[in-house]
């Protein structure tokens, strides 16, 4: 792993859990991280409610776009967080690779997706520090 490690957070749509998890990882380590997500089938926009529950929290996520993961992303990566994704994220050889196990907040009301958001934020937290013990 570089000084400056990468991290690809990864969902089906990359429209609510790997966008907020991207999110808080660019809040908590500024630029010390780079810090990715993508989708293995994104979505046309970010979930609103995941906008509404990030800007809560003084975080905005308006200027996201869903991307799809791509080989070359994960390559580029040195931990691949993947979401909720089953079979549809590959484990990627050579990486770092958690599988975080959170619902999806997809047409869920905005109490169900601050849950998911404040979880969310407690493994950034987690992460970050493993993250600063390895370098």
């Amino acid at each position: 792993m570089t000084d400056k490690p990468s991290v690809l957070f990864v969902c089906v749509h990359n429209a609510g859990r790997s966008q907020m998890a991207a999110a808080w990882l660019r809040h908590l380590a500024g630029d010390t991280v780079e810090v990715r997500s993508a989708g293995s089938a994104p979505a046309d926009q970010i979930n609103p409610a995941a906008v509404d529950a990030m800007r809560e929290v003084g975080i905005d996520i308006t200027d996201q776009t869903p991307a799809r993961l791509t080989w070359e992303t994960a390559e580029a990566s040195d931990v691949i967080i993947t979401m909720g994704c089953g079979d549809a994220c590959p484990v990627f050889p050579g990486r770092r690779y958690e599988d975080w196990k959170l619902p999806d907040p997809a047409g869920q009301p905005l109490d169900v997706v601050r849950q998911v958001r404040d979880d969310i934020r407690t493994r950034v937290v987690d992460l970050l520090a493993s993250l600063e013990r390895t370098r």
